[in-house]
């Protein structure tokens, strides 16, 4: 069974009751292909059923996102539009083994796991451009006091991402390097890099101390990664004249994600030593 656990929660109670929902659905396919023979039945119920509902929770979802002029909106919406395409491809009329029932339910949960965690997480998050603007005054990629967890290494190295972040956005805003492009591609890459490096050594410490959300950072993380491997760096040549408003919406959703993470996951961390390791 794939749980709905606490580190999916958005904080937006629809949202949150409707991938409750999602969860519930696939996990009640699960259920019945271990106890049917029947595998073509079940698809036949279960693909419609979760189209359907699939849409209804991507549009309530966007038109959350419209109301309240979410910066991440566009991403959203391409992102729902792939998992429609998926699921309006498979032939229910089909004879599904109980293997391809299978890969299909478990693309299906990682799908909406990685989607919740890399990108619905971030509904309400990001503020408007404008917005932005009008508040910020201080760095914002400033390794504040706040963003610590109390353990050396993990704040070391998110020190380090901030700064990997702050490169790329200096390089957006330089006003003497005329083509970016390759300098930006070089340094996302370096941002991936050191960013599976660091999970790598967060998940370990987590794993030497016991740590019991450690099964929920590891799919925040893996949601992050899959996220960051698959931004699409194709569509800076063929967006040439926006360039800069895109890269800059893709820093502040890859920074947003970042202090998200460390406030709400990562200082749990930093809790636990306090209370159990350090006492």
């Amino acid at each position: 069974m794939y749980q709905f656990t606490d580190d999916c929660l958005i904080g937006i109670t629809q949202i949150d009751e409707e991938h409750r929902a999602l969860f519930g659905m696939l996990n009640e396919a699960f259920t019945l292909l271990g106890d049917s023979v029947n595998i073509p039945l079940i698809a036949r119920n279960l693909i419609p059923k979760l189209r359907e509902y699939a849409a209804t929770h991507f549009a309530h979802e966007e038109a959350y996102m419209e109301e309240t002029h979410d910066p991440e909106l566009p991403m959203q919406r391409r992102e729902h539009a792939e998992f429609t395409a998926k699921m309006n491809s498979l032939d229910i009329g089909g004879e599904f083994s109980k293997e391809e029932m299978e890969s299909l339910l478990t693309y299906l949960v990682r799908w909406l796991y990685r989607h919740i965690l890399s990108s619905d997480m971030m509904i309400g998050k990001l503020p408007a451009r404008e917005e932005k603007q009008e508040k910020e005054s201080a760095d914002p990629f400033a390794f504040k006091e706040r963003f610590h967890t109390g353990i050396e290494l993990i704040d070391s190295e998110h020190a380090r991402l901030f700064e990997i972040i702050r490169e790329v956005a200096d390089v957006i805003d330089s006003q003497t390097l005329y083509d970016k492009y390759d300098e930006i591609i070089r340094l996302l890459e370096e941002l991936k890099d050191y960013t599976e490096f660091h999970f790598r050594d967060e998940e370990e410490y987590m794993t030497s101390i016991a740590y019991p959300g450690l099964d929920g950072q590891k799919r925040a993380h893996a949601a992050f990664v899959d996220k960051l491997v698959n931004i699409n760096l194709e569509e800076l040549e063929e967006i040439d004249e926006h360039q800069d408003e895109y890269l800059t919406g893709l820093i502040d959703f890859l920074l947003g994600w970042l202090t998200e993470h460390i406030l709400k996951v990562d200082k749990l961390v930093g809790k636990f030593v306090e209370e159990n390791i350090r006492k």
